[in-house]
């Protein structure tokens, strides 16, 4: 199993694991609803876009081609992301989250690293993401790690109107 699967400590407080835990698929969920909604007023709206990501993930994963990282922070679940398949040679970074708790850790830049890495050395070419304008330092993670922005469209899809981004970067 390579680095990029068997958890591995990133820091002396630090560790990014795969999501095999029980609990870990509806933490994600809770925990983006919550964190979106306490920081940036979405309503359920974006909880529910995140459970249908993660249902879809846990009912049909290709395993060898898709992965999902929890970050923990002594111990405490406070990150996450997923890598899934847009196409043969497309990976999709998909619902990095890192909880107040512990931003300056470099959870998040640890994280997109290691599902990049993971995309990588899957064979995929290029990788994409979604995000929105107001999620500043997820931004500025994705333009550090290479992505450049594709494409903005306007919408209110979470209760309140945002820019919503598409990235994208060669692998």
């Amino acid at each position: 199993m390579d680095d990029a699967v068997r958890g591995a400590p990133v820091g002396d407080r630090v560790e990014i694991r795969p999501l095999n835990r029980p609990g870990d698929l509806g933490w994600v969920v809770m925990a983006h609803g919550e964190l979106y909604a306490e920081e940036f007023g979405w309503d359920t709206a974006f909880e529910v876009l995140v459970a249908g990501i993660v249902a879809a993930y846990a009912e049909g994963r290709a395993p060898r081609r898709e992965a999902a990282w929890i970050a923990e922070l002594d111990g405490r679940r406070v990150g996450c992301v997923f890598c899934v398949a847009a196409d043969d040679e497309t990976a999709k970074l998909r619902l990095l989250l890192v909880d107040p708790a512990a931003r300056g850790h470099r959870v998040g830049t640890r994280l997109v690293d290691t599902c990049i890495d993971f995309a990588r050395a899957r064979g995929y070419r290029r990788m994409t993401l979604w995000t929105n304008d107001v999620l500043v330092s997820a931004r500025r993670i994705y333009e550090a790690a290479g992505f450049t922005l594709s494409a903005v469209q306007r919408h209110d899809r979470f209760g309140v109107e945002l820019v919503g981004q598409d990235w994208v970067r060669d692998l």
